[in-house]
């Protein structure tokens, strides 16, 4: 997920001299953006030990169906904490489609990031390469998220999330000229990037369960070319891991490192 480095010092100031809470987070004052494609290692997916259909990357974990033209991709999850040891660590839990074998994104989710020692939370979406765009309702961890990206012709997407602990939805329809519609993914993300273009920390959120994966109405495990993607540091160890897809649509995640 590309990192636009860019706020304004003053914005920088004022967010390290506020609180933060559960419900105020902002990733403007963080400095950066949600959005953007996988960062696979090498010139393409990696696969480890034999087992077909498994690529490594230092920036997504999860499962995406890449071989076929995809309309809709949907999921829920649970916010989960962030365990905030130091600050500017980043987080990302998000469904989306594009941006595994294609240099667009359609994708909307939430974020559990640690800010000035504190863990903040909150939603967004994003149409790849247009900015993202954050939405200011209230999150906190334990708030079950619902969340899908659907195709609906004329290049238009709906992008919808929804808090339902909290309360709130939306549904945001984007426009986005050739998009490819290539693959559709369900993704923890460590985001993208530095000033110098590097993965920036992945937070601990401990474990994130994610539930009813679905890709064009079925189940993400019955999709066809479904990939597991193992996220990795430069040195090549695992900074999180991924369990295996259970009835082909739920897997959880577990923080293993920063970077």
């Amino acid at each position: 997920m590309l990192r636009r480095w860019g706020i304004l010092l003053a914005m920088l100031t004022l967010a390290a001299s506020t609180a933060l809470t559960a419900s105020s987070a902002s990733a403007a004052t963080m400095g950066f953006r949600p959005g953007g494609p996988i960062h696979l290692v090498g010139a393409g997916a990696n696969v480890r030990g034999g087992i077909s259909h498994q690529a490594e990357s230092t920036n997504w974990s999860g499962y995406a169906a890449t071989t076929g033209t995809y309309t809709s991709v949907s999921a829920s999850w649970t916010e989960p904490s962030g365990i905030c040891s130091r600050s500017s660590q980043y987080s990302s839990f998000w469904v989306g489609l594009d941006g595994y074998s294609s240099s667009s994104v359609e994708q909307t989710g939430s974020d559990t990031d640690c800010s000035g020692g504190r863990a903040v939370y909150y939603a967004w979406y994003e149409m790849y390469p247009n900015p993202s765009v954050e939405y200011s309702n209230t999150v906190r961890p334990g708030d079950h998220f619902n969340a899908s990206v659907t195709y609906v012709g004329s290049n238009k997407f709906n992008l919808f999330i929804q808090d339902a602990t909290q309360g709130w939805s939306h549904t945001t329809t984007g426009t986005l000229a050739g998009a490819a519609r290539s693959s559709a993914e369900v993704i923890v993300e460590a985001p993208c990037c530095t000033g110098s273009g590097g993965i920036l920390p992945l937070a601990d959120f401990g474990t994130v369960n994610i539930s009813g994966s679905m890709a064009n109405g079925s189940a993400l495990g019955n999709a066809g070319g479904v990939t597991q993607i193992i996220m990795i540091d430069n040195a090549g160890r695992d900074k999180d891991t991924v369990s295996s897809l259970s009835g082909g649509e739920n897997f959880s995640a577990t923080w293993v490192r920063s970077n």
